[in-house]
């Protein structure tokens, strides 16, 4: 796969929810509840212990989810998403080490950045779709826009401090292809069993226009 690969996610939808499974057992349950809204893409962040076995169950049982892994750090933490079953994965800053541990294991990589600087060293080894994180905290929409200037071929799915009322804000930029939030998926709604919210707040998230 093309290391530019990931820019497709977008075509999915305009949210990708960024999720933390605290139970394995919520694994399966949550990724059908997020597909029955029409929200497919499905990035599970590596902050748990069973976040791997979450990501390996959702990708076996639940064949028309895309699940992704977040907060890759490690060339190890590639390679463990790999054989979790990932299609891509997602890291919250750049490092080559990183990259080229991803080019290895053929795991479409979006990788995280919050500077110019950092977008010139990503952009620089082939990178052309970012995210930017954490979006709001660094500057949001106003960071967007002046990145825009000097990076006119850059997209970006900008991630943390985005929600429902503001996403449809981000989304009207030029540079900004698809967004991540945690919204989709509130731990007291998990935690509850509640899928049936969980669908309806995915619904919501995939009817936001661009």
């Amino acid at each position: 796969m093309s290391i530019l690969n990931t820019l497709s996610l977008a075509s999915y939808g305009p949210v990708i929810p960024v999720i933390v499974i605290q139970r394995l057992e919520d694994a399966v349950p949550l990724a059908q509840a997020l597909v029955a809204g029409g929200v497919r893409v499905l990035e599970v962040t590596l902050r748990t212990s069973c976040a791997l076995q979450a990501m390996e169950a959702m990708a076996r049982a639940v064949p028309e989810a895309i699940v992704g892994a977040g907060t890759l750090r490690t060339v190890e933490d590639v390679r463990a998403a790999r054989n979790a079953g990932c299609q891509f994965g997602v890291s919250p800053g750049y490092t080559e080490e990183i990259a080229a541990a991803c080019i290895e294991q053929g795991l479409p990589l979006l990788p995280g950045v919050s500077t110019a600087s950092e977008v010139m060293q990503a952009n620089a080894a082939g990178y052309s779709f970012l995210k930017l994180f954490p979006a709001v905290a660094v500057g949001g929409i106003n960071l967007l826009k002046a990145l825009s200037g000097p990076f006119p071929d850059v997209a970006f799915c900008p991630t943390g401090g985005i929600t429902l009322e503001t996403a449809p804000q981000f989304l009207s930029l030029p540079n900004v292809k698809v967004c991540g939030g945690s919204w989709l998926t509130p731990q007291d709604a998990v935690d509850a069993g509640d899928w049936d919210r969980i669908t309806r707040l995915a619904a919501e998230a995939s009817a936001i226009r661009r």
